[in-house]
């Protein structure tokens, strides 16, 4: 199963709205056949393992990240390739959540074969976080947070530079990152300061490229920036306050760009989701990143750290929020930390 869930990862960025899966068919004791959802309306894993596997699957266990479909979408059933296929045994992670979809556990064990599930349960929900969240039919994008930290936790220094804190690695890493999002978002200070762009560029295109989002109560976002002047080309969503001025609202709409009206925060990620963004990749700045860890509205969080301080001038996403005690602050579950050249990335989920 931990085979599948490294094969399911491979499809980031070409598979959303499905989820990622994959698939590992073993034949006494051997891997016979493995595959994944490599992209949205192609095969499933579970099609694509067994095929790999031809005729060494019958009276195999095949292994999958997700309960089989049981139903016609843009595929066929893989309950039917499953059956078809003669392995008697099917061993799966997550039960699948959509009630279009699910249902496949009970079509095989009618069909008489062993099934058996919650195998590496909690690893293939963090696989697919951003699919479950969804299905739940939240009022809010799934949010992750991804901060740039000197080792003192500044995002900025002194005068408020912050680029690059990160080497080219972690960079790069980013990059991959925004590429299994529905959004890219940051807050007005950043888009001020850095005039991003907020594309995905990398060895991972994106099946369908993520919406830029920047949070903007006053609609100070310049018209000759590269995110007002390219709102045509991949859409551009200004979240502004009420009392935003009419004018500059005019003026970005005329470039293309969707603004957004809401009393708070809160109220904003709620208008995004009606919007359409399922799943939003924040990236800051430090005022914004403050907000949604202050107000809950961070699931998970990334934090790279690199080697060097900036001292108590610099700008941090932390300074803002209040100091419970001990007992009663939240804590973060960790699930993972890698190097990504000189630098450190730490990644948590909120429990």
């Amino acid at each position: 199963m931990r085979r599948a869930l490294d094969l399911a990862a491979r499809g980031w960025g070409r598979v959303a709205p499905n989820p990622l899966v994959g698939a590992v068919v073993v034949k006494d004791g051997r891997v016979v056949g493995e595959g994944y959802h490599t992209e949205y309306g192609r095969p499933h894993a579970e099609v694509e393992a067994l095929r790999a596997a031809g005729d060494s699957a019958r009276g195999g266990t095949l292994y999958v990240t997700l309960e089989p479909c049981s139903h016609h979408g843009k595929t066929p059933p893989c309950t039917d390739a499953i059956l078809a296929s003669g392995v008697r045994r099917v061993v799966f992670a997550a039960s699948d959540p959509n009630p279009r979809a699910a249902g496949g556990c009970a079509v095989l064990q009618g069909e008489g074969l062993e099934v058996v599930r919650g195998v590496e349960l909690r690893d293939a929900l963090d696989l697919n976080a951003p699919f479950f969240h969804c299905i739940a039919g939240p009022e809010r994008p799934w949010t992750e947070l991804k901060l740039a930290l000197s080792l003192d936790s500044r995002m900025a220094d002194r005068e408020g530079l912050s680029v690059w804190i990160t080497g080219e690695s972690a960079r790069a890493e980013v990059h991959r990152m925004r590429a299994g999002f529905d959004a890219v978002a940051v807050g007005i200070g950043t888009a001020l300061a850095d005039d991003p762009r907020l594309t995905v560029r990398g060895p991972v295109e994106p099946r369908v490229a993520p919406s830029r989002v920047v949070f903007d109560r006053g609609l100070r976002l310049p018209p000759d920036g590269h995110l007002a002047l390219t709102a045509r080309e991949v859409p551009v969503l200004v979240v502004a306050g009420p009392d935003a001025p009419g004018d500059r609202r005019a003026v970005l709409e005329a470039l293309g760009v969707r603004v957004l009206v809401a009393e708070s925060l809160a109220g904003g990620l709620r208008e995004l989701r009606r919007a359409g963004v399922g799943s939003m990749f924040c990236e800051g700045g430090a005022t914004l990143a403050g907000a949604l860890l202050r107000d809950g509205l961070a699931d998970r969080l990334h934090l790279f750290y690199a080697p060097l301080f900036l001292g108590p001038e610099g700008a941090g996403p932390f300074d803002g929020l209040p100091s419970p005690p001990i007992g009663g602050a939240r804590r973060w579950r960790h699930l993972r930390t890698d190097t990504l050249g000189p630098d450190t990335r730490i990644t948590l989920a909120k429990e």
